[in-house]
């Protein structure tokens, strides 16, 4: 039983499959509505967050527990008074029974779940990882293909991609599983998570073409070149727009294809591209209410079904 949820490197294979079944088990009703009623959700997000923020906190809500939050921690909290991270989780972990910890700076979580005294989540910490944001994409997946020997392309800023970094470790416990990278030299999948792969023996690819991950990928998980990642404005444009998945690209797609992204997109999926079946990603949304209301359920060791 994890107390903390920081990583994707920390789960095993169980774990995921049990989170997995209670969002079944909550995508049909079957929870108990007032499973965590007294608990209190801080949602502390240093960066903007629509998603991520509003589906933790509507999990908590579904769930009978109650939320306080700052709408943007580094400006509108102490910290913008100088208060380090250890000690704002010192104070909010005496108001709030988990904490859902958004912050610019990779391994945040890590250093926040030392001064905690209740569970801390994971919300994306800068370049580092996402591992809700993993769970819901894995949910995604699984819920389209039955059989674990699909093809799996991720394209874009796989550097700064957190998303992309917890996906990876996830889909390395099924080795069947056959991994594609799609990015320039200078955004490719960072050296720790190359070495990851490589030690766990899953054999991947990477190249510069798009045409060859649309022509034999059964997921295309695109992602956005992230302006906040870039220090120059000169470094962002010369990327921007590399990888663009439009109506013609379509054409090149399996019909058993999906296409995935985390969102938000800029312009690497063109709107008409939204009313394609294999279009994914507002269904990827949804599914993050499921598998945040099953994280917050698994974190409070609660069963998903509903009380008799």
């Amino acid at each position: 039983m994890l107390k903390n949820i920081v990583s994707a490197k920390q789960f095993d294979k169980a774990t995921i499959e049990h989170i997995l079944e209670t969002a079944d088990q909550v995508r049909s009703k079957n929870y108990d509505p007032n499973a965590l009623s007294g608990k209190i959700m801080a949602t502390l997000f240093y960066e903007p967050s629509t998603r991520t923020r509003l589906s933790f906190e509507s999990s908590m809500l579904r769930l009978g527990g109650g939320v306080i939050s700052t709408e943007s921690a580094a400006e509108f909290s102490s910290a913008a008074k100088g208060e380090t991270l250890e000690d704002t989780i010192r104070v909010v972990n005496a108001f709030s029974d988990v904490i859902v910890l958004r912050h610019f700076s990779a391994g945040a979580s890590e250093i926040a779940q030392r001064y905690s005294r209740v569970p801390i989540v994971n919300a994306g910490d800068g370049n580092g990882e996402h591992p809700t944001q993993a769970l819901l994409d894995l949910y995604t997946i699984f819920s389209k293909f039955s059989k674990r020997d699909i093809t799996i392309a991720m394209v874009g800023d796989l550097l700064n991609g957190r998303t992309i970094h917890s996906l990876s470790v996830f889909l390395a416990l099924y080795p069947k599983i056959k991994l594609v990278y799609v990015s320039p030299e200078a955004l490719a999948i960072p050296k720790t998570l190359r070495s990851h792969l490589k030690s766990k023996g899953i054999k991947f690819k990477e190249t510069l073409d798009l045409n060859v991950a649309l022509k034999t990928a059964d997921v295309i998980y695109q992602t956005r070149i992230q302006k906040e990642r870039f220090k120059n404005e000169t470094d962002y444009v010369k990327f921007k727009g590399l990888y663009i998945i439009d109506k013609n690209s379509l054409k090149q797609l399996k019909k058993t294809s999906i296409i995935m992204h985390p969102l938000p997109r800029i312009n690497e999926i063109t709107t008409d591209v939204d009313k394609d079946p294999r279009a994914v990603y507002f269904q990827q949304v949804q599914n993050g209410l499921y598998i945040r209301m099953s994280v917050l359920l698994y974190l409070f060791d609660k069963t998903s079904k509903k009380t008799r």
